[in-house]
């Protein structure tokens, strides 16, 4: 499994577990909706890595996950409007960090 499909199925399952957990429904446009932010801040991280092209597998699966949440968060609050709650950014955090990164070093060590 490539780290790009890891890196867009963890922001799709942290928003579809999100959603659910707040009693939204998990229709496809609402997901993509409450997911674009994070979507185009994983495209983002992308971009920075390929630059960069950093060694290893931890250091790229870092950098992704760093940008990707602080991007998310900028992206959510000034260009889609949403709220970032504290809670909310330590939640997003910890989730993405276990899902993105997590799950590239396990894929590393599988394939």
């Amino acid at each position: 499994m490539t780290s790009k499909l890891i890196d867009v199925l963890a922001v799709l399952i942290f928003v579809a577990i999100g959603r659910r957990s707040h009693e939204e429904t998990n229709s496809i446009s609402g997901l993509l909706q409450t997911a674009a932010p994070f979507l185009i801040a994983v495209v983002l991280s992308w971009l920075v890595v390929a630059v960069t092209k950093p060694n290893g597998a931890f250091i790229p699966a870092l950098a992704t996950w760093a940008i990707t949440v602080s991007m998310g968060m900028l992206l959510r609050n000034l260009a889609f409007g949403e709220g970032t709650a504290t809670s909310f950014i330590i939640v997003t955090t910890i989730t993405l960090f276990v899902l993105i990164v997590g799950a590239r070093l396990v894929a590393a060590r599988i394939f």
